[in-house]
This record gives C-alpha cells, structure tokens and sequence, in this order.
C-alpha cells in the first residue's frame, strides 16, 4: 500500500537562475524565512491576487442597479483625501512632516 495517498504535501522542483536564488535567499533572510517559506509565500500571495481579480461577483438585478448608480453619479469629495492631495510632497519646497 503506497504511503503518499495520505500525503498532504506536494514537492515543487525549479529551475532558477543563481542570481534568482541569491535574490530569493537575500530577501528571506530579511525576512527571518527559509528559502521554502519565503517562495511558498509569494506563490501563494500571487496565486490569491490572480484569483481575486478574476472572481465572479453575483448580485441582484436591483443591487446591480444601485451599484451603477452610485459609479455614475457625481463624485463625493472625501475631506482627508482632499486635504492628503494639497500637502506638498516631501520632495518639495514647504514640505512639513507631521508627526
């Protein structure tokens, strides 16, 4: 009887680049990951991205209906972001750091 009917886990084999895994291995070291935690991460992150961009969002007839009203009215301007936009970046003259 074959003990991988049971397994949970799936090996993944790669090919890479020495500067890809020099890279992989830096940037898990920053974060305190083995090499294994830190690709299993990202593929894992990028895979959800992939999927939520591409989800299918169901609504009612009628929420559908409101949805598109609301995109097509007028904008309603958000005070905070307004004042955010008129603040100097901080490359620029007059730039003042708040605390």
């Amino acid at each position: 009887m074959s003990t991988s009917a049971g397994r949970k886990e799936h090996p993944i084999s790669m090919r890479l680049p020495e500067a890809d895994v020099a890279m992989i291995d830096r940037a898990a070291g920053l974060r305190g990951r083995s090499r294994t935690d830190f690709v299993r991460e990202a593929a894992v992150r990028a895979a959800e991205d992939v999927l939520m961009e591409t989800r299918l969002i169901r609504m009612s007839p009628e929420g559908f209906a409101d949805f598109m009203a609301v995109l097509s009215g007028p904008p309603t301007p958000v005070p905070e972001i307004v004042e955010l936009a008129k603040r100097p970046a901080p490359w620029e003259p007059g730039y003042v750091a708040k605390s």
